[in-house]
């Protein structure tokens, strides 16, 4: 029998792949190892209107230990079906992650990453004090508020409208020493025909 080995280079002339290895010996893909920068976007998730829901939801992002920046749930057209709409600041390898857990959960109908050009929202309750009532006035009439209650010693004022203008006026508001906030966060729907959520048939 030939002593030959197997034809081809020898073994310390063979190609070897190159890159960095993790704990267990397998090789990291440098593509998966890249850097990616975070950013911030809107994620809606249709889901059916059920005790619970929202615990399991909540409870991914806990144990998953995602970025989410706020969290909302309300109806929807449908009594059966409920509208979560999350704001999350990740790389997009951490956004997609989201989306597949999210859609694992059950009884989630659908989940999909918005648009930059969707419509998004949300109300914020500010609370100040009132030695300057007219100035105060002044302030939500100019980003299009209400005045919710008014006394002698602080006024609470309601506004709505996209993130960028509540953080405005926020800032316009420190000026009468701002007592306390409550913000909704965002909630969010696709713009003009685009659906936020598709609905399977047997659902309909």
């Amino acid at each position: 029998m030939s002593g030959q080995g197997l034809p081809g280079p020898a073994p310390e002339d063979r190609e070897r792949p190159t890159g960095r290895r993790n704990s267990q010996g397998i090789r990291i893909d440098p593509e998966a190892e890249a850097e990616h920068p975070p950013r911030r976007t809107v994620i809606s998730a249709l889901v059916e209107h059920e005790p619970g829901v929202l615990a399991r939801v909540s409870g991914l992002f806990s144990r998953r230990q995602f970025n989410i920046e706020s969290l909302t749930v309300a109806d929807t057209q449908n009594d059966d079906w409920a509208r979560i709409t999350v704001v999350v600041e990740e790389p997009d390898p951490g956004i997609d992650q989201i989306e597949k857990q999210l859609a694992k959960v059950v009884p989630v109908i659908h989940v999909r990453e918005l648009e930059d050009d969707a419509l998004t929202r949300e109300l914020v309750v500010v609370k100040v004090d009132a030695d300057k009532p007219h100035e105060v006035q002044a302030i939500t009439d100019m980003y299009g508020g209400r005045t919710l209650d008014a006394g002698p010693r602080t006024i609470t004022v309601e506004l709505t409208g996209d993130e960028q203008k509540i953080d405005d006026a926020i800032d316009a508001y420190r000026q009468f020493n701002i007592r306390e906030i409550a913000r909704t966060g965002q909630t969010a729907l696709a713009r003009g025909e685009t659906k936020t959520a598709v609905v399977p048939d047997y659902l309909k």
